[in-house]
């Protein structure tokens, strides 16, 4: 059966050579005489496993020394709950701009453990651009200000992210590996592996030491960030499978020529498609130019029902996972690291014959 053009959201396309790996080796990994969703998380070998994922993030983002770096269960869903939890002390207050759904997931997950201040909200304008920095209205005394760098459902990004005197963590999910960003500039960022780090039921955890140690003691200790860092993400048995693939992704990025390849490659991907939507006035891209994501590209047709039919006939040309999400309708091509330029190619011309039939 012939590949298919996957424009999924998440769980999203993966790397051939990694999903050709992964079945090679699935029976018997390594010489071991079965799989590696068999081995013992404590074994000597799965450990080897799990710090070639954590060296490989590491050398691939530039990790400074000072930072731990987890592999956690329940996705950048559970970070909206455990982040609040863990790095705002009782009392205290904490800085959530609104960029999106899932900004605004974890904004509403942070109220309901205590005070947030919404330092800007893009919800009246239909969340269709990025603030400028002097927008934002943040509190000197928050304990940290907490932002998504690139919204998948809304289709914008973080060009440049502001400077703030406070801690700042950002929701890197579906951007995390696609562009180079210093990761020094946060104290924290997470992300769900699902996208571009590997399949779903993993999340990854980047945070300064410090700030572990900052739980209050009525934190339930299985949500302490500074359990998992003590125990090096064993305390629990941990998603071996999804550690494996991961260290296998992170293996193909550098193979790849790393970060700076992946972003020259989905910046060039991401003009292609955008080419064709500023090419027409048959297409209607809701975001503002200078905040276009290029790893999730939305937009909308002159009517719902010739979207659906756009998104039925893509699908009959071998193309899936162009419906927009549920919450906002459209379309919308996730593109990230595994989408071939070959693919985006395919989905640009396909584009272009429709609105010659459409049009």
């Amino acid at each position: 059966m012939a590949r298919i053009h996957n424009f999924n959201a998440g769980p999203a396309a993966l790397p051939l050579e990694v999903i050709e790996q992964a079945q090679a080796e699935l029976p018997d990994y390594n010489g071991l005489g079965m799989s590696v969703m068999e081995l013992s998380h404590r074994s000597k070998e799965f450990q080897a496993v799990a710090d070639g994922a954590e060296a490989g993030l590491r050398r691939l983002m530039r990790i400074p020394d000072g930072y731990d770096v987890l592999f956690l269960q329940g996705g950048a869903s559970l970070q909206f709950a455990m982040v609040p939890m863990n790095l705002r002390r009782p009392g205290k207050s904490a800085d959530y701009i609104d960029t999106g759904s899932w900004a605004n997931r974890a904004l509403k997950e942070a109220q309901v453990t205590g005070a947030v201040n919404v330092a800007w909200s893009g919800k009246a304008d239909n969340y269709t651009r990025i603030p400028k920095e002097s927008e934002l209205r943040l509190s000197p005394d928050a304990e940290y200000v907490h932002l998504c760098s690139n919204e998948t459902i809304g289709g914008i990004r973080w060009t440049q992210f502001p400077s703030v005197s406070t801690p700042l963590v950002v929701d890197m999910s579906s951007d995390i590996l696609s562009r180079e960003i210093d990761i020094a500039r946060f104290d924290m960022a997470y992300a769900g592996a699902q996208k571009n780090l590997g399949p779903s039921g993993l999340a990854v955890v980047i945070m300064k030491k410090e700030l572990a140690a900052r739980a209050p003691e009525d934190t339930p200790i299985f949500f302490r960030y500074s359990t998992h860092a003590k125990d090096k993400s064993l305390y629990n048995t941990p998603n071996t499978w999804a550690i494996y693939l991961l260290d296998l992704t992170c293996k193909w990025v550098e193979a790849k020529g790393g970060v700076a390849a992946m972003e020259q490659a989905n910046d060039k991907k991401a003009a292609v498609l955008y080419g064709v939507l500023d090419a027409s006035d048959f297409w209607r891209s809701p975001v503002e130019v200078e905040s276009r994501s290029t790893m999730n590209v939305v937009w909308r047709l002159g009517s719902e029902e010739l979207e659906a039919r756009f998104v039925s006939e893509a699908k009959q040309a071998g193309m899936v996972g162009l419906k927009g999400h549920r919450s906002v309708g459209g379309i919308r091509a996730s593109i990230y690291n595994a989408v071939t330029l070959e693919s985006v190619e395919a989905l640009a011309a396909f584009m272009k014959d429709f609105e010659k039939k459409n049009g």
